[in-house]
This record gives structure tokens, C-alpha cells and sequence, in this order.
């Protein structure tokens, strides 16, 4: 995505990029700028916890009080929601990762750095850093990461046939259950296209937005609409996330009890 404004000189309109800007290539991996965004992503979140890990006190703090008290809870949560604290800790490390790196990608972009550093190639301005959910690659990889954890939890909980049973059920015996498996492992697999196509369709949308409202009325209408952005980008992590964590509540519950 380009802001509108010049270029050599010359008066550009509103341009769009749906796939990630490659950059170059690494050992013949292309490089792209949602990559190098990911990065530094990663970067920021590897950097907080190494240095809250090192401030760490039995005397707690008010900013280790907070992240206590924020953490605490949302542990609590997940535990209610499994009705294991056993399955909370095994869990909640991967939905709490899982919200940090969308919310944070998402928040990124608001820095003045993203968008405003690039390179020229030609008379075309590419981006150094892109907001990482707008490249459908990544939504989709933690699509099937949620997807993949979900299935394979089923199974280990309840046993290959079990699980199966839920989807998998003899036409002779009962058609209609057999109707309903199928379409419960229809939607089963259509989770990895709603989940990805959620996200990268809500933060798309709203650059779209933010980009045509800086293009006609660059004074006045952005500054409601960045606010409006970063709270869609938060309620879009904590959507991924509790997703996620549905889903896990009923893998883990045996065939019968989904109405319960």
C-alpha cells in the first residue's frame, strides 16, 4: 500500500498492493516486506519479554503488578472456558502468543515509520515495512496453525476413533447423523478459510479506508478513523485468539455434548 502524494514529482493517486512487496531474495527465499515486518514483530515481543523476565521481583512493581493481574487473568479465562487448569497451561501459551503477535502487527503500522520508508524502484515507491495482515499468507498460516493444533488435540484427547466418530457416522444407522458429521467436517475444514479471510479482510479493509480518507480530506477525517483502526486491529487479535480457544473447548468434548 502507497499514501498518496509525489513521486519524482509527479501527483500519484490512491495505489492498492494486495500481495506483499518482494524486496530481494535470501539463499533464493524472496523477501518481502511482511516478512521483514514479522521480524520485527517478533523482535519487539522477544525484547519485552527478555527484559521483563530481568526485572522480575518478589516485590512486584506497578507495571509487573499489571502484567500479573492482565496475565492472571486471561489465564483464568482460558481455564474457565477448558474447565482445566490442566489444559489452561498447556494452552494459554499459544493463544496469549497468538493475540500478542496480531495485536502488536496490527498496532505497528500506526508508527510513522511503516509506509514512510522504502525504496524506489523505478518510479514506483515500495515500503520497507507493510502491515503484516495484509498479506493473505500469514492470517492463513496461523489459520492452519489453529487449525492443525485443534485436530491434533481431538484426537490425543479422545482417541483417533472417538474424534472421528463426531464427523464420520455410519449412513445405515442413522442418516441424519451421518448428514450432520459431514457437514460438521465441512465446517470443520472451512475454519481455515473464515479465520484467515476475517483478519486479512478486516485490516485490508480498514488501510483501504484510512488511505482514502488521507487522500480526500487529509486534515480532519484520519485522526477519528486511526483510533477506530486501532481498536478493530485489538478486537480482531482477541477475536483470533478466543476462536482458537472455542475451538480447542470443543475438540476436547466427547461426541453428545456440544449442545451442553
Amino acid at each position: 500500500m502507497a499514501i498518496p502524494g509525489t513521486e519524482h514529482g509527479a501527483e500519484v493517486g490512491i495505489h492498492v498492493s494486495l500481495s506483499a512487496e518482494k524486496l530481494g531474495d535470501f539463499l533464493g527465499f524472496p523477501i518481502t516486506n511482511t516478512l521483514i515486518t514479522s521480524w520485527v514483530v517478533i523482535l519487539i515481543l522477544a525484547s519485552i519479554a527478555f527484559f521483563t523476565y530481568k526485572r522480575i521481583a518478589m516485590v512486584p512493581g506497578r507495571f509487573q503488578t499489571l502484567l500479573e493481574w492482565f496475565l492472571g487473568g486471561m489465564f483464568d479465562y482460558v481455564a474457565e472456558v477448558l474447565e482445566s487448569h490442566a489444559l489452561a497451561r498447556r494452552f494459554f501459551p499459544l493463544i496469549i502468543t497468538i493475540f500478542l503477535f496480531i495485536f502488536v502487527a496490527n498496532w505497528l503500522v500506526f508508527l510513522p515509520i511503516v509506509g514512510s520508508i522504502g525504496i524506489y524502484r523505478g518510479d514506483e515507491f515500495v515500503s520497507i515495512l507493510r502491515s503484516v495482515m495484509t498479506d493473505l499468507n500469514v492470517p492463513l498460516a496461523l489459520a492452519i496453525i489453529s487449525f492443525l493444533v485443534v485436530e491434533v488435540t481431538g484426537v490425543a484427547m479422545l482417541g483417533a476413533v472417538k474424534y472421528g466418530g463426531k464427523f464420520i457416522v455410519n449412513p445405515l444407522r442413522s442418516p441424519i447423523g451421518f448428514a450432520v458429521g459431514l457437514v460438521e467436517l465441512i465446517g470443520e475444514i472451512v475454519r481455515i478459510v473464515s479465520l484467515s479471510f476475517r483478519l486479512f479482510g478486516n485490516i485490508l479493509a480498514g488501510k483501504v479506508l484510512i488511505l482514502v480518507a488521507l487522500f480526500f480530506m487529509p486534515y480532519f477525517l484520519p485522526v477519528p478513523l486511526f483510533a477506530f483502526e486501532m481498536f478493530i486491529g485489538f478486537l480482531q487479535a482477541a477475536i483470533f485468539a478466543l476462536l482458537t480457544l472455542f475451538f480447542l473447548k470443543l475438540a476436547v468434548m466427547p461426541h453428545g455434548e456440544d449442545a451442553h
